[in-house]
């Protein structure tokens, strides 16, 4: 049962839709010559960037153009780009760090930093909510910007727990962003205004001391590894010429094939209406298999409010994250041991020992008998320690 990935789950009309944009731009000479035959420029499909700008600054006022859009190789490449650009050893020997105001935060940018010492985080505040739910929040009166910070990033939905950090968090760390002197990075990869995941109130935010973060792999085009960045145009420029001297030009057929959907504002309807409640129905269904499974075990679920993942918290592990994930995969369920999740934490804190991370995208079934397997490991490991 594999539910330790980031694979996006198969939504069936969306593929569909894709399929037929497929279909009539393979029909057309000119839009195949297009898709599959030409460069683009180092900052992204210019077309496509000029839709997204106007779909973005109609649909929410923000007062950007194509020159505040720069497209990637997938947002994994986005990440390495902008954390290197803020941070790390700079000409006259100075180092920045990246600032992780919430703890514990997505594992892909744990070794994204080109120096070590590359982050600092801080232990959230754990509100406990109702009998088996939690819920992560910034620790503000904790959280220290000193003049060694490039930049503050925040992942939101937060991959592995899918917190959504309230909009007072936001423009909280907005502020503080500004005063310091400092960008703020919002990574949205599975958030606002797409894909949507998103099962809470939020709204998204931008202004010029914003990076917003997208990506086209969690509409369903992972494969297609399109990531988007929206920015002021000097990092803009900046991260194209950083595109030039990697790869040439980030890929277009994500942008191609996607064009339509943005440029008519169709997108925004599509994640309202299909690809949110698609992922909330089988967020619905993880939960309901966690306490059939866990009852009588002392866990708790992070209050699954956007992203793929449910965060467990079984509190008292007798056993490591990692000898519990071991466990698991030797029962033939794949989860995420918790422990990778807290890059910059220099505090010892064993909750980081008792969670894990566990995938609800795929099918509901197999998620089911995984979530079996949690809570039948977990009874034997406490059971074992007791006795």
């Amino acid at each position: 049962m594999m539910m330790g990935g980031g694979n996006p789950g198969h939504v069936p009309e969306f593929q569909e839709l894709l399929r037929r944009h497929l279909q009539d731009i393979c029909g057309d000479r000119r839009a195949f010559r297009e898709l599959i035959g030409a460069y683009s420029p180092p900052q992204g499909d210019a077309a496509f960037n000029e839709v997204l700008a106007t779909l973005l600054s109609r649909h929410f006022g923000w007062p950007i153009g194509p020159e505040n859009i720069c497209l990637t190789n997938g947002s994994q490449t986005a990440f390495f780009m902008l954390f290197n650009l803020f941070a790390g050893e700079h000409p006259d020997g100075s180092r920045k760090k990246i600032c992780l105001p919430l703890a514990p935060e997505y594992i892909g940018y744990a070794d994204l930093g080109l120096c070590d010492d590359f982050f600092v985080s801080t232990k959230p505040k754990i509100e406990r909510i109702g009998e088996d739910m939690f819920k992560y929040h910034i620790d503000f009166d904790a959280l220290t910007i000193t003049g060694d910070i490039g930049a503050i990033c925040v992942s939101r939905p937060t991959n592995p727990t899918g917190n959504v950090i309230t909009d007072d968090e936001v423009r909280k760390l907005d502020r503080l962003a500004a005063i310091h002197g400092v960008p703020l990075i919002i990574d949205s990869a599975y958030g606002l205004p797409f894909p949507g995941m998103v099962y809470t109130e939020a709204a998204p935010l931008w202004n010029e001391n914003v990076v917003l973060c997208l990506s086209l792999s969690k509409l369903g085009l992972p494969a297609v590894r399109t990531g988007i960045i929206v920015a002021r145009p000097e990092v803009v420029r900046a991260l194209a010429s950083m595109n030039a001297i990697m790869s040439l030009s980030p890929g277009s057929f994500g942008a191609v094939v996607t064009r339509k959907l943005f440029a008519s504002g169709e997108i925004i309807g599509l994640c309202d209406n299909l690809i949110g409640p698609f992922y909330r129905d089988k967020m619905e269904h993880a939960v309901a298999a966690v306490r059939r499974e866990c009852a009588g075990l002392p866990y708790r679920i992070h209050r699954p409010e956007g992203a793929m993942f449910l965060w467990l918290w079984f509190e008292g592990l007798p056993i490591s994250s990692l000898d519990f994930y071991r466990r698991l995969k030797r029962q033939g369920a794949l989860v995420v041991s918790g422990h990778y999740f807290f890059p910059g934490l220099r505090d010892d804190w064993r909750h980081r020992q008792e969670c894990i991370r566990v995938t609800y995208s795929q099918d509901d079934e197999d998620v089911a008998r995984g979530i079996a397997i949690i809570g039948r490991e977990a009874r034997n490991a406490y059971d074992a320690f007791n006795k």
